[in-house]
């Protein structure tokens, strides 16, 4: 039986995930699904991160591009100008809190984990950017290796698996290989719930997705207000919230040690009693 990894190694700070830790959502995008806009200028932006702080978010994860069905890539320049001021003022604000880059772009990585990022969180697992993986190594920090099926322009159009856990799952087996090769040292595994996925394909994974302990790492879980919900229960988004509460819990049962999160006080009492549950 192998030995989960419990300890990420964030430049230096380490980082315990015996336990389960949530990952706030900040998103510094005009056109999000959930909170596009929201945030739109440094103020606001660090009072939403102070907020999730407060509430018991570990990781404060920035994104600068849309990653929503039908969303494009956006340039290096424009991705740089939204991200890189917000990390910077974040790690003057909250020097203890961990910073998280949602970036598909090596340059955008390189620039944000210099401005204070100290993981890498990358929904495209290197295929948009085939110098990620290699600048993730030079780095050494932390990378969030997710699994999606196609390119966010591109990637709701259809999806088919044959077997969509076991698809993922080799999938996970072969980019482990590459970045173990370049000498990543700790990688988180995201399984992409909505990224080129149908509900179902969504509901399957979840069921199942228990077997990714066997890759002996741990899984970031981000089901967050997603479709895979207020589809099901004829809502929205805004009306989503219990629906993930509900999804996290599940997650967490099935291994689940990060929670990426819109609303990081819910999601914080949702691990509270979960602990206390399997104390």
């Amino acid at each position: 039986m192998l030995h989960q990894k419990s300890t990420i190694n964030c430049k230096g700070k380490l980082i315990d995930l015996s336990e389960p830790i949530i990952m706030g959502i900040l998103n510094v995008t005009p056109d999000s699904f959930f909170d596009g806009g929201k945030y739109d200028n440094v103020k606001a932006m660090l009072n939403q991160a102070e907020k999730m702080i407060i509430n018991g978010a570990t990781i404060i994860d920035v994104g600068g591009m849309s990653s929503r069905p039908g969303a494009q890539i956006i340039s290096v320049k424009e991705e740089l100008s939204r991200v890189v001021p917000i990390i910077e003022q974040i790690k003057v604000h909250f020097p203890n809190v961990i910073i998280s880059i949602d970036t598909v772009q090596a340059k955008v990585a390189r620039q944000s984990v210099i401005a204070g990022a100290s993981i890498i969180n990358d929904i495209s697992a290197g295929r948009i950017d085939d110098q990620m993986f290699n600048t993730v190594a030079e780095l050494n920090v932390p990378y969030i290796l997710m699994h999606m099926q196609g390119e966010p322009k591109n990637m709701q159009q259809d999806p088919k698996y044959k077997d969509v856990t076991n698809n993922v799952l080799e999938f996970f087996i072969e980019k482990i290989g590459k970045l173990r090769e370049l000498g990543v040292k700790d990688i988180i595994l995201d399984p992409g719930f909505g990224f080129g996925k149908t509900t179902q394909h969504n509901y399957q994974l979840l069921q199942k997705i228990a077997i990714f302990k066997i890759l002996d790492l741990s899984l970031l879980v981000g089901v967050s207000r997603k479709s895979m919900i207020y589809k099901i229960l004829n809502s929205t988004p805004d009306e989503a919230l219990n629906g993930t509460t509900v999804l996290n819990t599940l997650a967490l049962e099935r291994g689940a040690k990060i929670l990426r999160v819109h609303d990081v006080k819910e999601a914080q009492e949702t691990i509270t009693l979960w602990k206390q549950l399997n104390q």
